[in-house]
């Protein structure tokens, strides 16, 4: 029956493997010992015929934690010994931030259970040479009593002190994981905009989002290499006490072993690797099976049968791979056994030998027995361990470069207050370009100017540059050339809290919060109390009274499909929702990015005649949108394209045949207006 610890460690494991993908390094391996036996039916790298075809090769995640892939086999044992201080050390620090009452109760233990195992090995020796002595059976025993007495205490004094091991250790790892994933979401969430849609940055982040985990599972790790180090120590000193040549022996007995073990742990990693390229691959046609939005597809077009064609021919290629190395780890520890054996005979000769020559007593080497047994499990967990230590350790390096990166990119705390009130915002000569690409930029050379409590609109085809101006505006990004004036005030030299708090943005695609109604709306002012009249009024406002009405249960209803009690509800009571927090933030400026691309006709009019009336109150709005009739009563238009001003005016100057323009929006609206046009009106213009 298995065991919880041996389930334990096999998710553990199966999530190391999951968590650093297949890797290059261990294809390479498995690509060489394929060489020995022949290969697969799915070619010399082990891929299926399926894979090939779905997917173009082995399906390999683009993550950032892929720079480490093989790491596990780069080590040798005497590289991962000259490591172990840095990478314990490493650990002591981080478990201090988090508990120093914790880390000094793991250390006292850890080394006063490394001294009972040290003074038990000299008590044991002592019973031995009582027992074997000269004299009567019951004087022999008599005088083994205090050195029995000195073996049960420490026994005890071990168990007691591994308990309170244990208990440090659970209690250092949670806080550990708590800290160390707050040094790093503290910061991301401070980072400018740039940052996080910089394709390095965020694969950083991929990896470093292990690195809290890791550093959790680091304690654990640690802990068992400090046991085992301890463990080993002892053994050795008390060998070297007993008899100088012993220390040899335990050498010559333990490097065999540690060597096996190491050979092994790394060839049972590639056997996971393999394993989880074509369980990944698997998977993903299994997922595809019950998606939701694929479903209509895979039932009108029977694509159920192809789906299941490919996952048994994966899963397939992947079971004959895992029976293929198996074998192959079976015949590898076969032959380190025997090499472990071996060294152990001749180490016992030696023994056997200093025995017959009276170099030894029998009780010395009875303890030795024990000791060198000891010290040969010891070293063995410990390469094991130190293993897992280092390919962890990784992780928790790649947050800490992440913490230093994003304290590089942070957006400053410090800047020029905006006056209470602004007149106008104005963009001189901006030009900017998303960084990481070689495209021409998204905005060139443009001058806009948004006056304030006014309606400005901002249209143009796809990619013409209107929300990158808007997200310029909002502090997002900064100008690459030129200036964003606010009444003079340069906005690279802002508060940009400040800034941040006089917007507000209704975007298009803006983020659906799994959270309950209330909280959806209300999360527009989070530093806010959530006051039931403010978010009434945000959702009359925006006609989500309606929906929140409708939900099973009103304004705590939860918003998140698939979890229990979880509602969904439809892209446009989704934008009403969206608007409402827009309105519930109740900002100066209001950013407003095709609002109702997901609303019935009737309620869209309703929503541009409460921006009119926004506008009215005093409100700036900066309207972005497709749908041009609804800017009629914009108070100045801006048309984009290609990152460039076109045409700007109010929307009868652009509708004007002989207007100054190029009749760029004359064109597109004429365009737009004509779908609306019906049979008869259209037989009656001709």
């Amino acid at each position: 029956m298995t065991t919880r610890d041996e389930r334990t460690e096999k998710a553990e494991k199966a999530e190391r493997a999951e968590k650093v993908g297949k890797a290059d390094t261990a294809e390479q391996a498995t690509g060489e010992e394929t060489g020995a036996d022949g290969g697969t039916d799915g070619g010399a790298d082990g891929v299926s015929e399926s894979e090939r075809l779905l997917f173009g090769g082995p399906l390999r995640y683009d993550m950032g934690w892929n720079q480490h892939q093989g790491s596990f086999l780069e080590l040798g044992l005497r590289t991962m010994i000259g490591r172990m201080p840095r990478l314990i050390g490493a650990t002591v620090r981080l478990a201090h931030r988090a508990d120093p009452r914790a880390l000094r109760t793991v250390a006292v233990a850890e080394l006063g259970g490394g001294v009972a195992q040290a003074v038990g090995l000299v008590a044991v020796n002592q019973v031995l040479t009582e027992l074997l002595g000269g004299g009567a059976t019951t004087d022999r025993m008599r005088d083994a009593v205090p050195a029995l007495v000195v073996v049960a205490v420490t026994a005890l004094v071990g168990a007691l002190l591994r308990s309170a091991s244990t208990a440090g250790t659970g209690r250092l790892e949670p806080k550990v994981f708590r800290v160390a994933t707050e040094e790093y979401l503290e910061r991301v969430a401070r980072v400018e905009l740039a940052a996080v849609e910089d394709e390095e940055f965020h694969k950083l982040l991929d990896s470093a989002q292990w690195g809290a985990e890791s550093a959790r599972r680091m304690i654990r790790f640690c802990t068992s290499v400090m046991t085992a180090g301890i463990a080993l120590v002892a053994a050795a000193g008390v060998l070297t006490v007993l008899h100088p040549a012993l220390l040899p022996l335990l050498v010559l007995m333990t490097l065999p072993s540690a060597w096996s073990a190491i050979t092994i742990a790394r060839r049972r990693y590639v056997s996971f690797h393999a394993w989880v390229q074509h369980a990944r691959a698997g998977q993903l046609l299994g997922r595809l099976l019950i998606d939701t939005q694929a479903a209509p597809e895979v039932r009108v077009h029977n694509i159920g049968p192809f789906l299941l064609r490919h996952f048994r021919t994966m899963a397939e290629t992947g079971e004959r791979e895992q029976t293929r190395l198996a074998s192959l780890a079976a015949r590898t520890g076969l032959i380190a056994s025997g090499w472990t054996g071996l060294v152990t005979a001749g180490a016992y000769g030696v023994l056997g030998l200093l025995l017959w020559t009276g170099a030894m007593d029998l009780a010395v080497a009875g303890t030795a027995v024990i000791a060198i047994r000891t010290g040969s499990a010891n070293l063995e967990a410990l390469v094991v361990q130190l293993n897992y230590l280092y390919e962890e350790s990784l992780f928790v390096a790649d947050l800490e470069r992440l913490c230093q990166e994003a304290d590089r990119r942070l957006i400053p705390d410090t800047g020029v207050k905006l006056p209470a009130r602004v007149d106008a915002i104005r963009f001189e000569n901006v030009s900017f370009t998303y960084p990481g690409t070689d495209t021409e930029p998204a905005l060139d050379a443009v001058n806009v100017t948004i006056p304030t409590g006014r309606i400005v609109a901002l249209v143009g085809n796809n990619g013409s540059g209107k929300s990158t101006l808007a997200k310029l505006l909002c502090g997002l990004y900064a100008p690459d050339t030129g200036r964003i004036l606010w009444d003079g005030l340069d906005s690279t030299e802002l508060d940009r809290t400040d800034l941040f708090d006089r917007i507000a943005v209704v975007a298009q695609d803006f983020y659906r919060w799994p959270f309950t109604a209330r909280v959806n709306i209300a999360i527009g002012r989070p530093d806010a109390p959530h006051d039931d009249q403010l978010l009434h009024e945000a959702a009359e406002y925006a006609g989500a009274d309606e929906t929140i009405a409708a939900l099973p249960r009103g304004w705590d209803t939860l918003l998140a499909r698939g979890y229990k009690g979880g509602h969904q509800i439809s892209g446009g009571q989704w934008q009403r929702l969206g608007i409402a927090r827009a309105r519930h933030r109740d900002a100066r400026v209001l950013v407003v990015d095709e609002p109702t691309s997901a609303l019935d006709a009737e309620t869209e009019q309703r929503v541009f005649d409460q921006i009119r009336s926004l506008a009215a109150a005093g409100q700036t709005v900066i309207l972005i949108t497709h749908r041009l009739h609804s800017v009629r009563h914009a108070d100045d238009i801006y048309v984009l394209e290609r990152g460039r001003v076109a045409e700007h005016g109010t929307f009868e100057d652009l509708m004007r045949p002989d207007g100054d323009g190029q009749g760029l929006f004359r064109r597109m609206y004429l365009v737009q207006s004509e779908q609306y046009r019906l049979d008869g009106e259209e037989r009656g213009g001709e």
